[in-house]
């Protein structure tokens, strides 16, 4: 089957961020196909590049980072409500004349559109927080 997931609340406010990791990990190691993992409202937090955490935590954003590096994967940002909340690449900080940028490399910023192309291309959408 083909997934898209949908992760809407940031890494250490709510468990849905944890869930929906384990729970693409599972999908992968069953042998499903994960169309896109798109990250809205405060779930963009999870691609910043600037989290950290206490070194007895474990980070979900760069677990999220390695998952989709290791497995060629398609993790989304939504552009509107990471602009809304600080997350931006290179190009969005420019635009918007702040010093710098942190959204993560194996993240993307798109639009509402590309989760609407993944709701169409997948046999499930599933929605981790809201």
């Amino acid at each position: 089957m083909i997934f898209t997931l949908i992760v809407q609340a940031s890494p250490y406010q709510h468990q849905a961020p944890e869930t929906a990791l384990r729970f693409a990990k599972a999908l992968l190691r069953q042998g499903h196909t994960l169309h896109r993992i798109f990250f809205y409202r405060d779930g963009v937090h999870n691609g910043s590049a600037l989290v950290s955490s206490p070194r007895d935590e474990q980070n979900l954003p760069e677990q999220w980072q390695a998952l989709a590096e290791e497995h060629d994967l398609d993790i989304v940002v939504c552009i509107a409500a990471a602009i809304r909340r600080g997350v931006l690449d290179a190009t969005e900080a420019k635009r918007y004349e702040r010093r710098g940028d942190n959204l993560h490399s194996a993240f993307e910023l798109s639009g509402l559109g590309q989760l609407v192309e993944a709701s169409l291309a997948s046999d499930r959408v599933i929605t981790f927080g809201g």
